[in-house]
Formats: C-alpha cells, sequence, structure tokens
C-alpha cells in the first residue's frame, strides 16, 4: 500500500525544470517571469516535480471540500430556518427568490473552485507519462489520483449546474466539459449525458490505476474504495440500480469501515476525527488543512456566559423531529445546552442547535471552537442509503429493509420498512450537514416544503414567504444553479440555465 500522507500543504503546482507557473485569473498577480502552460508542449517530470504535483492534486481536491462546497445547499433545503442575526449569510440561497441570480457568490464559487481544481487535475493527467522509466509507477498512480479527483468536481457539478439526469439527459446542457487544459479556449456547455459519460470514463481510469490500492478507514488520498463510492453515487445518478448496489456494497463488505454505534465512537468520529467511517479523510492540521461547516454554531466565548453560540441557521422543526428519542445521531449532532445569543439575548435551552461539525480540539487554536474539522467527502453511512434506495427503487423491498436497518440498528434509531419515504427521511436524518440534501431532492424529482421552526425559535428566525414559509416546487428552475454572470461575459459560447 502507498504510504499514508502526513502532510499535503497548498502548494503551487510547478514544475520546477521549466520555470512554469499556472496562470491565475487575475493577469496582476502573476509573476512576469511566468509562462502560460500551453498543451502539447511536453513537460519532462523529475520525481520532485511528480510529488509536488501530486500534493497539489490533493490540496486541490481538498480545497473542493465543506463551507461554500457543502453549506450552499444544505441552507437551500427545508433542515434550516435562518436567524435573525443571520446578516444575509447565503441569504439568496436561502430565498431562492429573485435575489438568487446569475451574480450569487456561492453558486458562483463552487463552479470557479471545481473548474480551477480542473484545471490542475487535466496539466497532470496531460503530463503523467513524460516521465523516466524509474518514476513511471509514481506517476500513475497520481495520474489515478487525479482523474478520480476530476470524475468527483464533474459529479459535483452536473448535480447542482444542471438537470438531474434522465430523458432529456442527452440535450439538457451541463458543465463546460474540459479534459485539455487551454486558457484560450471559451468551451460550451456539454450536455448531462456527456459530462457523465465523462465521469465514468475517468472513474474507469481511476479504477484501472488504483485497483491494487486497498481502502482504510480515515485514508487521506483516493484508494479503490473511494473510487467504488463515487461509482456508486455515479450509478445512483443514472438510474442504473443494480450497479448502485453493487458498488456501495463492495465498499461495505470490505470489512474496512464501521458505522459508529455508541456513544464513544460517535465522539471519535464527529468530534475527534478518529472514527471508522470515512472512506476519505483528508490532512488536516492546526495550521492549514482543515475544513469548517461553521454557519451552524459560530461559537463565542465571553465573560458572563462563557461558551456560547452566534448561529446564522437553527435546525428546522422537521429536523429536529425526524429523531427518535435515542438516536445517537440527534444526542451528538443537537444541542440545547449551550446558550446561543439571538438579537441581543441568551437562550438556552428554548430549543436545539446544530453541533456536528463543532469542532476537533486538535485542530483548535485558543479556547472558543472554531468549527474545525477534517474534511471527510466520503462517509460509510452513504454507502448503506445508496444501497438501500437502489434496492427499493429496483423493486427489492427486502432487501433495501436489510440494509437500511443495519444503518438505522447502528444509530440506535427505530427500524423501518425500506420504503422509499423511509431512506428518503434516513437520508435526511444520517446526511444533514454533508451537502447532499439538495442533489438528493433533484433526483427523486421532489420539492421542498415549508420550513416550520422550532417552537423557541418561532420569534428568532426571519420570517414570511421567502423564509420559514417558503416552498419550491418539483423541477423548479430554482433547483437548478445559475452559470454565473462572469463565466457569461467572458465566453460567450456559454448558454444560461431556464429562469435566470
Amino acid at each position: 500500500m502507498k504510504v499514508m500522507k502526513k502532510s499535503f500543504r497548498y502548494l503551487l503546482i510547478a514544475v520546477a525544470t521549466t520555470a512554469l507557473v499556472l496562470p491565475s485569473c487575475d493577469l496582476n498577480l502573476t509573476p512576469t517571469t511566468s509562462i502560460a502552460y500551453i498543451e502539447g508542449d511536453p513537460v519532462m517530470l523529475t520525481d520532485t516535480d511528480v510529488s509536488e504535483f501530486e500534493n497539489g492534486i490533493l490540496a486541490s481536491y481538498r480545497g473542493t471540500l465543506y463551507g461554500v462546497y457543502s453549506q450552499t445547499m444544505e441552507v437551500a433545503c427545508d433542515g434550516f430556518n435562518a436567524s435573525i442575526d443571520y446578516g444575509n449569510n447565503y441569504g439568496a440561497m436561502h430565498r431562492l427568490d429573485d435575489s438568487f441570480n446569475d451574480g450569487e457568490y456561492n453558486t458562483r464559487d463552487n463552479w470557479s473552485g471545481h473548474y480551477g481544481a480542473i484545471k490542475n487535475y487535466n496539466i497532470l493527467i496531460a503530463n503523467a507519462d513524460n516521465v523516466s522509466d524509474d518514476l513511471k509507477d509514481y506517476a500513475q498512480f497520481v495520474k489515478g489520483e487525479a482523474l478520480f479527483c476530476r470524475a468527483s468536481s464533474y459529479l459535483h457539478l452536473a448535480r447542482h449546474f444542471a438537470k438531474p439526469y434522465g430523458s432529456t439527459s442527452s440535450s439538457d446542457p451541463c458543465f463546460p466539459l474540459v479534459t485539455v487544459y487551454d486558457q484560450l479556449e471559451k468551451p460550451a456547455r456539454a450536455t448531462v449525458a456527456e459530462v457523465y459519460a465523462q465521469v465514468k470514463s475517468d472513474l474507469d481510469q481511476a479504477a484501472a490505476i488504483l485497483a491494487s490500492e486497498s481502502g482504510e478507514a480515515g485514508a487521506d488520498y483516493p484508494t479503490i474504495d473511494a473510487v467504488n463510492a463515487i461509482y456508486a453515487r455515479y450509478y445512483l445518478d443514472i438510474k442504473d440500480y443494480a450497479n448502485a448496489a453493487r458498488y456501495a456494497e463492495a465498499v461495505i463488505n470490505t470489512g474496512n469501515y464501521k458505522l459508529a454505534s455508541t456513544d464513544e465512537e460517535m465522539d471519535a468520529e464527529y468530534l475527534n476525527d478518529s472514527g471508522s467511517e470515512p472512506i476519505i479523510q483528508m490532512y488536516a492540521s492546526k495550521s492549514e488543512g482543515y475544513g469548517t461547516n461553521d454557519i451552524y454554531t459560530l461559537t463565542n466565548n465571553d465573560a458572563t456566559q462563557g461558551l456560547n453560540f452566534r448561529s446564522y441557521y437553527f435546525p428546522t422543526k422537521k429536523l429536529v423531529e425526524a429523531y427518535d428519542e435515542g438516536d445517537l445521531r440527534f444526542t451528538h449532532w443537537f444541542s440545547n445546552q449551550i446558550p446561543n445569543f439571538v438579537s441581543g439575548s441568551y437562550h438556552k435551552g428554548e430549543f436545539y442547535t446544530f453541533i456536528k461539525y463543532y469542532n476537533n480540539p486538535a485542530l483548535n487554536s485558543g479556547n472558543v471552537p472554531q468549527a474545525r474539522h477534517a474534511r471527510k467527502p466520503i462517509l460509510i453511512g452513504e454507502m448503506y442509503l445508496i444501497a438501500a434506495e437502489a434496492y427499493a427503487q429496483a423493486g427489492n423491498s427486502a432487501k433495501a429493509t436489510e440494509i437500511l436497518n443495519e444503518l438505522q440498528a447502528a444509530r440506535k434509531a427505530t427500524l423501518t420498512e425500506g420504503t422509499m419515504d423511509n431512506i428518503k427521511n434516513e437520508w435526511f436524518k444520517e446526511t444533514v450537514g454533508e451537502g447532499l440534501r439538495l442533489s438528493c431532492i433533484k433526483r427523486w424529482g421532489d420539492g421542498i416544503g415549508v420550513r416550520t421552526p422550532q417552537d423557541g425559535t418561532k420569534l428568532l428566525i426571519m420570517q414570511g414567504t421567502a423564509y420559514d414559509q417558503r416552498t419550491v416546487s418539483a423541477g423548479a428552475d430554482r433547483l437548478t444553479w445559475p452559470v454565473p454572470t462572469y463565466e457569461l461575459q467572458v465566453n460567450p459560447n456559454l448558454v444560461q440555465n431556464p429562469g435566470f
């Protein structure tokens, strides 16, 4: 097995032998000694180059996780109400009203962040063969990592900037499909079918390269288990339920990952980042690498109350009441024991705060929890949900129930039949905060109901038709994100999504 990495720093992806610096969007930030990378010009890589490319590839992948890459999707749906003090953070996404347009910066950042990462993956993939014989195995391994990362980015972009895969996917516009870096190119949007085909192609190549790279809980780089997990996501999206179940169960049946089923295991997993659920868990330290999903807590420490929250978003009544009494997820991810400071006063015991991303103490600097955690892009719980959904959609209710019950039993939840309604509810409870809610709603062809607040937050949240009373109909244009304004300005070949 490849030696586990201990430090992936945010290095510039640079080839020392050619004085190459990848161009920035802002030419004022690019050194005058830099040159543009031109596809087709061979770049011979040394061992140092390959190592730095690998660090850069994994840093690019890590940089597209948590924060705007997960919070944006959560606040758009039915799990959270905006606090009176939320300061319009993620406001347009939360409302999905006329202010949600092609200038919305959170969707823009999702587009540009992944697009920039894909550029880095493309350059490595194009040059991985330009090495001496003694580096070929290592360079191919890094190429496999880059292919995995590119597939993950394109799947993320397809899920959010395009309609769901379906009967019109051969014509519905998706994301520009760029597999060869060319800074002068102005690509049009590929179709949904074409982007999903590229995801499959990248996964096929990554699987061949990483076939012998067995997984383990907390691996901080892509393994064959991670590839199979993304295969499971891909097949679920395209409604190939047999393969979705097959790949999800392939990961489950490795025995490399275990659902947390005790208080101690939940703390290890969701507080200390030392559990057995992550199929990938990226490197993190106090100085760099950690991720933050902090809008739910925003912890403060003051002389009168000690630790207290300044939350931008509170869990809705629907989310809080989705859990059974004794469910480990509720007891570890929600709290009413720390005061929440809202609109000039402290509130304790009146409502629940979402604390799934409270803080790993080992990553904290200072005496205020900062919602710092190692980024975990794929957890084993999702594989149980994919398998259960795939079996249910295929009509195998017995198998769907069996797999759903394994997850529920581990979490100390009430066991239910494997119906789609129950599976949808389990997705809501299990993956809350992970940025999967919006893609699930789109995949199911569902709308979004009202966000009835917890009783204790009724006077502490933003109210009205754009907030707690907002609904979104199934298939609404607003469930698909707009192409950002800047992209339309610089690339005349792009077309905007309907409704924007």
